[in-house]
C-alpha cells in the first residue's frame, strides 16, 4: 500500500481535534497524505481506517520500545545483531536456549562468569535488548550503582521502596562483579537478590564464580546471596583469551589512520 508524498491539504480542524483528543499522533501525522491518496486511488473506506490504525499501532510500539530501552540503562546498546556466537565460549545450544526467554517467564536467573574480556557483558546486554524487544522491562546496574542507591536512600529509610521499584522490571542485570565491594554494595546485592527470589529474574556477570563471592563481601552475606541466586540459575562459564585484547593486537580495535 503506497501513499503519495506530494503536499496534502491539512486535516479538517474538527477531525484533527478529535484525533488529538484520542491521542493518535502517528495516525494524525500520516492522515493528510493518506486521505489524499485514498481519494485519488479510490480506496475502500475500511482500508483507510485500517491504514490509520496500523500506523498508530506501529508508532506506539516503536515509542514504547524506545522508552523501555532508555529506562533499562544499557551501557552501550549492543544487540545480537553484532554478536558472533561462534566466538563465544558459551555453548551454542545454551546461547540459543537463553534466547528463547523461557527462563525469564519461569523467573529463573542467569550467571555468566569468567575471565575479563570474554564477552560476558556483551552477551547479557544482547539478552537484555532481546527481552526489551519482546515487550518486557529490564533494569541494568553495576554493583557500585547498587551501593550508591543504598547510601542515597538509607537516610530516609526508603531502601525497601527503591528495591520494590527496581523489581517492576522483568529482568534485573548486575554487571561486572569482580572486585571487593563496600558494605553498601554488598547490602544492595543481597537485598535485590533476596527480594527478587522466585519473583523476578536476575542476570549477573562476574570474573568470579558465585561460590567465591565470599572473597568480595562478608561470608555470611555472600552465603545468603549466593544461596538465593543459584537456586534457580543457569550458570554459563566463559573461558579463553580476552576478545578485546585479541582484537586490539590484530588492529581491529580502532579505525586505521591514513
Amino acid at each position: 500500500m503506497s501513499v503519495t508524498t506530494n503536499t496534502a491539504p491539512p486535516l479538517p480542524a474538527e477531525l484533527e481535534a478529535m484525533m488529538r483528543q484520542l491521542k493518535m499522533p502517528y495516525a494524525r501525522a500520516l492522515a493528510p497524505e493518506l486521505l489524499q491518496t485514498a481519494k485519488t486511488q479510490r480506496w475502500d473506506p475500511a482500508e483507510v481506517i485500517k491504514a490509520l490504525f496500523v500506523e498508530e499501532i506501529t508508532g506506539r510500539s516503536r515509542s514504547m520500545l524506545n522508552t523501555r530501552r532508555k529506562a533499562a540503562g544499557f551501557p552501550t546498546g549492543k544487540t545480537f545483531a553484532t554478536w558472533d556466537e561462534t566466538v563465544s565460549s558459551i555453548p551454542a545450544p545454551t546461547q540459543q536456549a537463553l534466547r528463547t526467554l523461557e527462563w525469564v517467564h519461569r523467573r529463573e536467573n542467569v550467571v555468566v562468569c569468567g575471565p575479563s574480556g570474554t564477552g560476558k557483558t556483551f552477551f547479557l546486554e544482547a539478552l537484555g535488548q532481546h527481552i526489551v524487544e519482546a515487550g518486557m522491562r529490564v533494569a541494568w546496574f553495576r554493583l557500585e550503582d547498587l551501593g550508591a542507591l543504598i547510601r542515597a536512600h538509607r537516610s530516609d529509610d526508603s531502601v525497601t521502596r527503591v528495591v520494590a521499584r527496581i523489581l517492576r522490571a522483568d529482568l534485573i542485570v548486575i554487571d561486572d562483579i569482580g572486585l571487593p565491594v563496600g558494605a553498601d554494595a554488598a547490602e544492595g546485592l543481597y537485598r535485590l537478590v533476596d527480594a527478587a527470589y522466585e519473583k523476578r529474574s536476575i542476570a549477573v556477570s562476574s570474573n568470579l564464580h558465585p561460590s567465591a563471592f565470599d572473597e568480595l563481601m562478608p561470608k555470611t552475606l555472600a552465603t545468603a546471596t549466593v544461596d538465593r541466586l543459584l537456586h534457580h540459575a543457569h550458570i554459563c562459564q566463559t573461558s579463553g583469551d580476552s576478545i578485546r585484547l585479541t582484537e586490539a593486537l590484530a588492529g581491529k580495535g580502532v579505525t586505521p589512520m591514513p
